[in-house]
Order: structure tokens, then C-alpha cells, then sequence
């Protein structure tokens, strides 16, 4: 069966103190997880280390960064390299964030770029991908969204692939209270798939883990995740809130 992920993106938020309470907090509740399944906590750089001790010898629980450059080292003030990541026993990155493509205008290149030093780094990227409301009212969301993908992985091995997840999040759903319907996320999942079932075949596609990332909470994770082609969620605010990530977590199919 497919990797099942409740991803928690953090974004910036949190003191020091409330970010290690809240893992404490959802650490301490009865999740369950099957072998297939997976918690992944994207929390802010400062944190890495702190939540990486934290989950140490949970087998299902993991840490991700948020971001990551795609240089190895340098004279890049402030960026950081996978290496440094990697160090730290990372195991995942958010990378392509809608929020990272709006306010710091990351093309499909250069994330190309990062995804290629993530996988050399053997961290997992978590690929996002989805359109703004302008594009879904104008009905081409497939189009956008498979230029986003065919732009920054069509690159990749069939074997290299299968390192990744991606992360299907309409941006006009994301801290809006607006959420995809079940029949729209299973839509253009299924979209999604059927790109990389055409580019790497049915065995490879079948294979993916896709996520849905848009306004989940607890109220609408379970409809959500029962969608076939849907692998469970890149969530925001309901991440911070550890009850109601926990029924995220056990949401998962």
C-alpha cells in the first residue's frame, strides 16, 4: 500500500517553548499508525534539533525543514544547505510551498534544482504543486499544475521518484476556511497521478504518495483521505492545535 502522511506545517509560528509542548502533546496521544503510515513535522529552522530529539525511536514519526537552498555550501547568508539538514537526520523538505513561489518568486527550475540536491542528499522532498483561485475559475488547473510537475521532476529517474511525495495544495484554500470538495481533491489527484502513470507507467504512479493541502482539519480529514487517490495531507493551522492534528493523524486510511 502507498505511504498514508499527515505532514504538519508549522510556518512560522511558535515559540521555542509552545513548539516543544505541542510535540509533546501529540507525542503523548494514542496515534497508532500503521507500518504504512507516517506523522511528518515541518517546523521552523530554529527547531530541527529540538524536534528531531524529541522523536527519536518513534519509527512512524518523522522531521521535516520547511525549505532548503540548491547550493551544497557558500557564501549564502542566512540559507540552508542539505548537508547541514542531513546532519541533523532530517528525513523530509517541503519544497515549492506556495507560499515560498508568492513572496520569493522560487521558479520551476530552481526547484528543479533543489529537489535534484535533496535526493543526492537522500532526504525526501515533499513537492508542492496547485493553482490560485484566478486559474481554477478559469478552469485550467490541469494545465498549470502539470507544467509545475513536468517542469521540476520530469527530470527524474523512475527509481529517483520514488523518493518523492507530493503535496497538491490549492492556493485559494489555504488559511481560508475554503476547502476543495472531496470529489475536486480526488479530481485532480487523480490528474496527478495519470501524468506520472503516462511519464513513468501505472507501477511507478500507483506508487506516489499525494498529498492534499488546502484548510484540512479534523471536521474534514477522514472524507478527504477515504478519496482514492488521495494520501493524506500537508495541513497548516489545524497542525497547531495537537487534538486536532491528532484526528488528522487518525484520519489516515
Amino acid at each position: 500500500m502507498r505511504k498514508q502522511i499527515a505532514a504538519a506545517n508549522w510556518k512560522m509560528n511558535l515559540t521555542l517553548q509552545q513548539g516543544e509542548k505541542l510535540l509533546d502533546d501529540i507525542i503523548a496521544l494514542p496515534h497508532d499508525l500503521k507500518e504504512y503510515q507516517q506523522a511528518v513535522f515541518a517546523v521552523p529552522f530554529p527547531y530541527l534539533a529540538m524536534a528531531q530529539a524529541k522523536i527519536s525511536g518513534k519509527g512512524s514519526v518523522f522531521i521535516a525543514a520547511q525549505n532548503c537552498y540548491n547550493k551544497k555550501s557558500g557564501a549564502f547568508t542566512g540559507e540552508t544547505s542539505v548537508e547541514m539538514l542531513q546532519s541533523l537526520g532530517i528525513s523530509y523538505v517541503v519544497i515549492g510551498h506556495s507560499e515560498r513561489r508568492e513572496y520569493f518568486n522560487e521558479s520551476n527550475q530552481f526547484l528543479a534544482e533543489k529537489v535534484n540536491i535533496c535526493l543526492e542528499y537522500h532526504i525526501h522532498p515533499i513537492f508542492c504543486c496547485g493553482e490560485a483561485l484566478n486559474i481554477r475559475e478559469a478552469g485550467t488547473q490541469n494545465e498549470f499544475v502539470a507544467r509545475q510537475l513536468e517542469e521540476s521532476l520530469f527530470h527524474l529517474s523512475a527509481e529517483q521518484l520514488q523518493n518523492i511525495v507530493i503535496a497538491y495544495e490549492p492556493i485559494w484554500a489555504i488559511g481560508t476556511g475554503k476547502t476543495a470538495t472531496s470529489e475536486q481533491a480526488q479530481e485532480i489527484h487523480a490528474f496527478i497521478r495519470s501524468l506520472f502513470a503516462k511519464k513513468y507507467g501505472e507501477a511507478v504512479a500507483q506508487n506516489l504518495s499525494v498529498l492534499y493541502g488546502g484548510s484540512v482539519k479534523g471536521s474534514n480529514a477522514k472524507e478527504l483521505f477515504l478519496q482514492l487517490d488521495v494520501d493524506g495531507g500537508l495541513v497548516g493551522g489545524a497542525s497547531l492545535n495537537a487534538e486536532e492534528f491528532n484526528t488528522i493523524i487518525t484520519s489516515l486510511k
